[in-house]
């Protein structure tokens, strides 16, 4: 089982001297969460002077104030509409359809019809505007009640209650009572475990028994929205965050240290991943997957590239901050502050150095690619025309970038940076090879995320061969006929992509190795 240092000095939030009910005491943080409550900012308020009344409550106080004081603009999404380029909006319901490849040839046909379609929000709930004294009184109470009277708990200090225990929340998911009901849901594996001071396998019953009755459906990777415990017990079906999601519930319910750690786009397929990381008794991280494999069984499919933990506490630096843009204006994933960089926990990295084309921007990016754009997945401050990407996994090919307007823009060549964190550049300037290909790859769907396989070519379908010349520049077409397609004239060292004309862009990149033969990544 792969073990995993948990990096605590990143997920501690000074707890500053939040002693008595007077405003001007509060720690600051709370006080801007108290600013941007407006009206409800007397409800929040009831939560501190509940506490700070009885000496007996001072951990209580101090968790009430972790709550608060990074509740920053923790939300769920509400009101979503599926809208066609001119904002008309789109009916369309994930379970309309028998299974997800004709969710996906739906989609294809409404485009065809309608343009390119995105789900817009309409309304976004904050928690500072509408949670409520009482919710958060009794959120902490439980949270409490679970940490101080559950065996396996002993071993957790109140700064990892507070990460892993105290928050209401996962990630943007409409929030729910679960607290309550889990616990009462679960009351009976207290008296099931053999040792009652191990959490993984009091984690290990309570998923056994969500891996029963729940289960993974790629048909909501196109719901845009996470979905609230009630929504899931109902529908018993999701995608990994929800998955995720619902273990946290369930075990943080009953005093078990949970989160999720996730990658925000994978390096060698198409979309990006979630899952479920729990604090041991020994203070170690193992991974899991909620409502589908225990500790000690779980592996990751797919190649990470970076890997964060989810945190309920603001981690600083953060993307906006140090790019002084607003989130929506920043690269999906990376643009919040609630994850820390867990990357070196899972593998071999290496510090990337990268000289930047000349631009006006004060923060680069290094993208991996999926589902056939180059997707961001870590940031770095430009100093003197270079950046250094932190942690990067290693025998991936990257792309360092700009993103304007919402747009990836290539701020120089792409590279690989091997096995031994070599960096080699590639450009399409190189010596001129012969590339004979027969197959490619498709991506597929299993195991809570999408993967690869290596498969022959389409009879009488078009390929189009592409090469990376600062955007994706096509060479040729031609039709597979059932023999390997023949391309002369090529560079050895730049970076291709073969795929099917009109197709979805699921196949991936590859560079041309030693032999002549494509190497896909």
């Amino acid at each position: 089982m792969r073990k995993f240092i948990l990096p605590l000095i990143l997920l501690i939030i000074p707890f500053f001297a939040c002693q008595n009910n007077s405003q001007s005491n509060y720690p600051e943080n709370v006080k801007q969460t108290l600013t941007k409550a407006g009206d409800n900012a007397p409800e929040l308020e009831k939560v501190l002077q509940h506490y700070s009344n009885n000496p007996e409550d001072s951990l209580k106080y101090r968790a009430a104030c972790f709550l608060i004081g990074n509740m920053g603009e923790k939300h769920a999404w509400v009101n979503f509409e599926l809208q066609d380029e001119n904002k008309n909006p789109i009916s369309f319901n994930v379970l309309d359809y028998e299974n997800y490849e004709a969710l996906l040839d739906a989609w294809d046909s409404l485009e065809n019809i309608h343009g390119e379609l995105n789900f817009k929000t309409n309304e976004y709930v904050y928690d500072y505007d509408t949670l409520t004294s009482e919710f958060l009184i009794q959120n902490i109470d439980l949270a409490f009640g679970a940490w101080l009277n559950k065996p396996w708990t002993t071993h957790l200090s109140f700064d990892e209650f507070c990460a892993y225990i105290l928050p209401h929340r996962s990630t943007n998911e409409p929030v729910g009572n679960w607290r309550e009901f889990f616990m009462e849901e679960y009351a009976w594996v207290l008296d099931s475990v053999s040792d009652s001071h191990n959490p993984v396998e009091a984690a290990v019953l309570i998923n056994n028994d969500i891996r029963s009755w729940f289960r993974f459906d790629p048909r909501f990777y196109e719901h845009p929205a996470d979905q609230s415990y009630t929504e899931m017990l109902e529908g018993k079906k999701g995608r990994c965050e929800d998955m995720t999601n619902l273990a946290i519930f369930a075990m943080r319910a009953n005093g078990i240290a949970v989160t999720s750690d996730y990658t925000p786009y994978w390096a060698n397929t198409g979309n990006n991943h979630a899952w479920n990381a729990i604090l041991d008794k020994n203070g170690n991280v193992s991974i899991f997957m909620g409502a589908e494999a225990n500790p000690g069984e779980y592996e990751l499919t797919n190649r990470w590239a970076k890997v964060y933990r989810k945190t309920y506490a603001a981690q600083k630096p953060s993307l906006v901050d140090a790019s002084g843009k607003p989130v929506d204006s920043l690269p999906a994933y990376i643009n919040r502050s609630y994850y820390t960089d867990v990357t070196a926990e899972y593998g071999d990295v290496s510090d990337v150095h990268v000289n930047l084309d000349a631009s006006d921007e004060n923060i680069a990016y290094i993208c991996v690619f999926n589902s056939g754009e180059w997707k961001a997945i870590h940031w770095a401050e430009i100093q003197n025309g270079e950046a250094v990407f932190t942690d990067m996994a290693r025998d991936i090919v990257y792309l360092p970038a700009y993103y304007h307007n919402k747009e990836i823009l290539p701020a120089g060549n792409p590279f690989i940076l091997d096995v031994d964190g070599n960096m080699y550049s590639l450009s399409a300037e190189d010596e001129i090879v012969t590339l004979m290909i027969g197959e490619t790859t498709y991506r597929t769907t299993f195991a809570t995320t999408d993967n690869v396989r290596l498969d022959e070519l389409k009879s009488d379908v078009t390929y189009e061969l592409f090469f990376w010349n600062d955007d994706w520049v096509l060479f040729e077409e031609k039709v597979y006929e059932g023999k390997e397609l023949h391309f002369d004239n090529l560079s050895k060292n730049a970076v291709y992509w073969l795929k099917a004309k009109d197709g979805r862009e699921e196949e991936r990149i590859f560079t041309i190795n030693e032999a002549g033969n494509p190497k896909f990544w």
